[in-house]
């Protein structure tokens, strides 16, 4: 990418496409298109090829998404299918008629399928049934990836995609139902220690692996896809490393200091059994992730309290 280069990150405000942001100006880049989703609608064509046409990326970091953990996604499951499919399918084809050089798009671990070997290599996406709590948007992400995809093979464009293990990281999402599984932990164990409780519930068996990866690694390997990567498949983006549920939910209660018990409810759905990431095509290719697990949720927890005392949740 030119250092002048005419930059747009969808979804800029999020945990995603804000440290895809500071990767960028880290590495001297400048020229930035952003637009919130209060002054652009991506689930709205027509605004989005005006938008397209007006300010004419060069290059498009497609980092949008309606996103969410096990209960949001079982909950909101028109939801999630309806607005990721309209955002990247009105995003991927501005992209293209407004002549983009180049685009990245973003998958996620979680539409591999259910049953599918470990680790997951990228030859294993619709390889079996998906994880039902998590299909619609499964199906929605694999729609965004085989438009990069076919695009390619029909049109030339230079669209490729990422998938991205489970992630964590500054502008995370706390909600205590609809967030991932370590934001949502964080938040339990530092609200039981404040009040004094003397458990904390953590939902499934505790069974289930998990790997994770801090947001300014995945930036940072995102930035490096599009300065060196050109081909038809995706490319996983993770460690390599997993934990199981119960192991991070003692790290977090040892970081956050809290005292009580876990007590695990095993009413609660565990979804997929294993999900850690092949990156052998990743690390091939020159890349590896820096940042340790108990030293990521270290920097986080710590820009949670700093959010949490100055009201911004």
């Amino acid at each position: 990418m030119e250092k002048n280069a005419r930059i747009y990150v969808a979804g800029h405000r999020g945990m995603v496409g804000s440290a895809i942001l500071r990767a960028l100006e880290k590495r001297g880049f400048s020229n930035f298109i952003l637009a919130g989703s209060d002054d652009l609608d991506l689930r709205n064509q027509q605004k989005t090829f005006d938008f397209f046409q007006t300010h004419r990326p060069d290059y498009v970091f497609m980092a949008a998404a309606k996103v969410g953990g096990i209960h949001a996604n079982n909950i909101y499951r028109a939801e999630f299918l309806y607005d990721n499919l309209q955002m990247e399918l009105n995003v991927i084809h501005a992209a293209y008629l407004t002549k983009v050089k180049k685009l990245l798009f973003l998958g996620s671990s979680c539409i591999y399928p259910k049953l599918a070997p470990q680790p997951l290599k990228e030859e294993y996406l619709l390889s079996g049934y998906l994880e039902e709590t998590n299909e619609p948007y499964a199906i929605a992400k694999i729609a965004g990836i085989k438009l990069c995809e076919n695009y390619r093979r029909q049109y030339g464009c230079d669209f490729i995609s990422g998938m991205p293990t489970n992630l964590y990281g500054p502008n995370d999402n706390y909600h205590p139902e609809n967030s991932h599984v370590l934001p949502a932990l964080i938040r339990k164990f530092h609200e039981a220690k404040e009040n004094n409780h003397h458990e904390v519930v953590v939902w499934g068996t505790g069974s289930p692996m998990r790997e994770f990866m801090h947001a300014d690694d995945m930036a940072d390997a995102c930035v490096f896809l599009m300065e060196n990567y050109s081909g038809i498949s995706h490319i996983n983006i993770g460690t390599g490393e997993d934990i199981s549920i119960r192991d991070l939910a003692l790290l977090i209660k040892k970081i956050v200091g809290y005292q009580g018990e876990i007590r695990f409810d095993t009413s609660k759905p565990d979804g997929t059994p294993r999900k850690l990431m092949d990156v052998g095509r990743l690390h091939a290719m020159g890349w590896k992730h820096r940042i340790s697990l108990e030293e990521g949720i270290r920097s986080v927890y710590e820009d949670f309290c700093m959010k949490k005392n100055i009201r911004v949740w």
